[in-house]
């Protein structure tokens, strides 16, 4: 029995986005299948569930396949998440015949010098930023990681692990994040009251990505919310609170309550890829930044400045002010490198047409 809401799978077939149905009748053979699982030498992927025994089969995965990355653009590569249409068997046989377009994306800055987005996770619903109670805890990270999810259409959610730690530690953490705007939940990882707390984003047909460091207790959680131990988990170190990368990969798990959970290996670089509002994500410092006597304040020694006056005020996190020109200054640059790209691809496409056209003339005259 095909049960492709298991996966995520949100809509009725007489009812699909309108690129999604000229796709599939485009290719009439081809079967929707959803990206569960990212590798270096290709995906898996899953297009069927048998319901007959949910428990045993869910987490298998039992009808994948994979293909191999140079079939597609690197622009074009699907990510985990990514609905497609395959043709063919597994497991050497199925392969990606489409890319089905995104409803949502969360993207960050490759690394490198030379600019490109990466996809950590596609047609997601909601991310859970995760950040344990320890050293891990770092309100200026939270805040990054928020700024990479806005403007994508993703609810997010900033999950404290570690809540068993001292009751005075948790609420100070929920203090310096009250202003984020965003639900905070503060929970034990390691307990199965943690499905209960974070049960209104794991409703049946929901997908959710964690994001974090290694060691904030990501794949502790994915396991608590799956009632196995199926993701491998690791100790932290006592220095600095931080983990080794025990998951390698990204990987989408169906869980018990019909939701799917993707856990992805931490992130050490989280760049911005110029797309982001960084006036939206800190509402609060750009509504002080309207009242100083500058129009172009850059809030660090400029008189009449409404933003340091609310710091010396206490008003407002210095930390938090320091973040805020940190990550402008990031998107602008990212921003940049954007647009230079995308000009350096129009001129080469505008070149391109150029020389079909001189050839054709050439050799159309023979």
């Amino acid at each position: 029995m095909i049960h492709l809401s298991a996966i995520g799978w949100h809509w009725p077939l007489h009812a699909l986005p309108p690129a999604w149905s000229a796709l599939m009748a485009a290719y009439p053979q081809a079967r929707p299948a959803r990206i569960v699982e990212q590798h270096r030498s290709g995906y898996r992927v899953s297009e069927m569930i048998d319901m007959v025994h949910p428990a045993e089969s869910l987490p298998e995965w039992q009808r994948a396949g994979s293909y191999r990355k140079g079939e597609v653009n690197p622009e074009a590569r699907p990510a985990v998440g990514d609905w497609v249409l395959v043709e063919g068997e597994a497991p050497n046989a199925l392969r990606i015949v489409a890319l089905l377009p995104r409803f949502s994306a969360i993207k960050r800055g490759a690394a490198g010098e030379h600019y490109r987005q990466q996809v950590i996770a596609a047609n997601i619903d909601t991310v859970f930023v995760v950040s344990g109670l320890d050293g891990d805890f770092n309100p200026r990270r939270i805040e990054r990681y928020l700024l990479l999810v806005a403007g994508s259409g993703v609810q997010p959610v900033v999950v404290l692990t570690k809540s068993d730690k001292n009751a005075a530690e948790v609420n100070e953490a929920l203090v310096a994040l009250h202003t984020l705007g965003v639900p905070v939940m503060a929970l034990n990882a390691k307990d199965t009251q943690a499905a209960t707390a974070l049960e209104p984003w794991l409703g049946a047909g929901q997908s959710v990505v964690l994001v974090g460091s290694s060691g904030a207790g990501k794949s502790t959680l994915t396991n608590t919310l799956l009632g196995v131990e199926k993701m491998k988990t690791g100790a932290v170190r006592e220095h600095d609170a931080r983990g080794r990368h025990t998951t390698t990969h990204r990987a989408l798990i169906a869980l018990p309550s019909g939701a799917c959970i993707i856990d992805t290996p931490g992130m050490r670089e989280l760049k911005p890829t110029g797309e982001e509002d960084v006036a939206e994500s800190f509402a609060d410092i750009e509504a002080l930044a309207q009242q100083c006597r500058f129009r172009d304040c850059k809030h660090v020694k400029e008189p009449g400045c409404a933003v340091r006056a609310a710091v010396d005020a206490g008003a407002i996190d210095a930390g938090r002010v320091e973040n805020f020109l940190k990550l402008s200054d990031e998107v602008a640059g990212a921003a940049d490198r954007l647009a230079t790209r995308l000009a350096e691809k129009a001129q080469s496409r505008v070149q391109s047409k150029a020389l079909g056209k001189r050839l054709g003339e050439k050799y159309g005259k023979r």
